[in-house]
């Protein structure tokens, strides 16, 4: 009987505009392995339906890990006075970028903390002349920033703009953000979208005072705001932040809110996050490939600056492209080095 009624309630999610949230509270609260195996399944049904089996590879480069933000659960936080900061310079930044090309991937992400330090006129040089050297897609990652820069960054180039909302849930934000703006943060959001930017967004399972409906609205807005992109990561807990005696987020309910934001949003590109690597004995981005996850990152940042980029305590090392292609391999998967652009795009006129 039980099943029956997961399975109802997964097809009337599935098929309704926009999903009654106590559908989505019931399913995120599924506890019996069976049942959350049912949740599993159908969203890689989904996935394949709507995205296909090749999983996207992105090469990101986190190139200033300087940030002016107050997130309290991030590592890269203005008050962690222990961390040793870098800014990699131009020819740092090409000479990883030429890595990533040479791994026969075409997309490259340039995420940093919001430096506020960072020279703008040479970034956006920077992109220009990344367009012109290579046929590849570029990713920011940057923080906030008003209207026009970001349109000037887009007429040098890029095509995609990842600004996290973390939570939807305007108290919550408030309490994890001090000094920072919920309603900055959707404009600036919502600036991205009417720029024609392909979008992205994302949540932390797991953050202090989250709850079940928290992460229910959360995917209810996702469907909403109609984002090209989605990363759902999970809170790992780092010992220079203020929530440093936090339990870690748990996997399941990270795995779980993967799975019904792939259902709810069907084919929008959801990255296997590089926190759930970080959760457990094995790299848990390949259970979150096979429940609704279709794009993997691997980290080109040069080695002395990895650790540097310390948004959480990193346990996993990053894997190779070979031993990333003989797992993909062992799950009836393949690897797609395809720019990937948004599966939205057709749907879309700029503005």
């Amino acid at each position: 009987m039980t099943k029956n009624i997961i399975h109802t309630v997964l097809e009337r999610v599935y098929h309704d505009e926009l999903p009654d949230l106590s559908d989505l509270e019931y399913l995120l609260s599924l506890s019996n392995r069976d049942d959350i195996q049912l949740l599993y399944d159908f969203a890689d049904n989904v996935r394949k339906i709507y995205c296909g089996d090749g999983i996207l590879v992105r090469g990101i480069i986190e190139f200033s890990s300087y940030c002016k933000n107050t997130c309290m659960y991030c590592g890269l936080n203005k008050y962690n006075k222990s961390l040793r900061r870098y800014r990699l310079n131009k020819t740092e930044i090409m000479n990883s970028i030429e890595q990533v090309v040479s791994a026969g991937i075409k997309t490259v992400v340039l995420q940093s903390g919001q430096d506020d330090q960072l020279d703008i006129n040479e970034f956006t040089k920077l992109i220009t002349e990344i367009k012109q050297t290579y046929d590849i897609a570029v990713t920011l990652s940057l923080g906030e920033y008003d209207y026009e820069l970001c349109r000037d960054w887009q007429e040098a180039g890029a095509d995609r703009y990842l600004l996290k909302i973390e939570t939807s849930d305007k108290s919550l934000y408030g309490s994890l953000h001090p000094e920072m703006s919920y309603e900055n943060r959707l404009n600036c959001s919502r600036n991205l979208r009417m720029l024609g930017y392909q979008n992205g967004s994302g949540c932390i399972v797991g953050l202090k005072n989250q709850t079940i409906n928290s992460l229910a609205n959360d995917i209810l807005f996702f469907k909403k705001e109609d984002f090209d992109m989605i990363g759902i990561g999970i809170f790992i807990a780092h010992d220079k932040t203020p929530l440093k005696n936090q339990p870690c987020g748990d996997i399941e309910l990270a795995l779980k809110t993967i799975a019904l934001t792939r259902i709810v949003t069907k084919n929008t590109h959801m990255p296997a996050a590089t926190s759930i690597g970080n959760i457990g004995n094995c790299d848990m981005r390949f259970k979150a490939l096979q429940t609704g996850a279709n794009v993997i990152m691997l980290n080109f940042t040069p080695p002395q600056c990895k650790k540097l980029y310390s948004i959480y305590p990193a346990i996993a090392e990053d894997c190779s492209i070979d031993t990333l292609k003989k797992t993909i391999e062992q799950m009836n998967r393949t690897l797609d080095y395809s720019i990937g652009d948004s599966l939205k795009l057709k749907q879309k006129t700029k503005i």
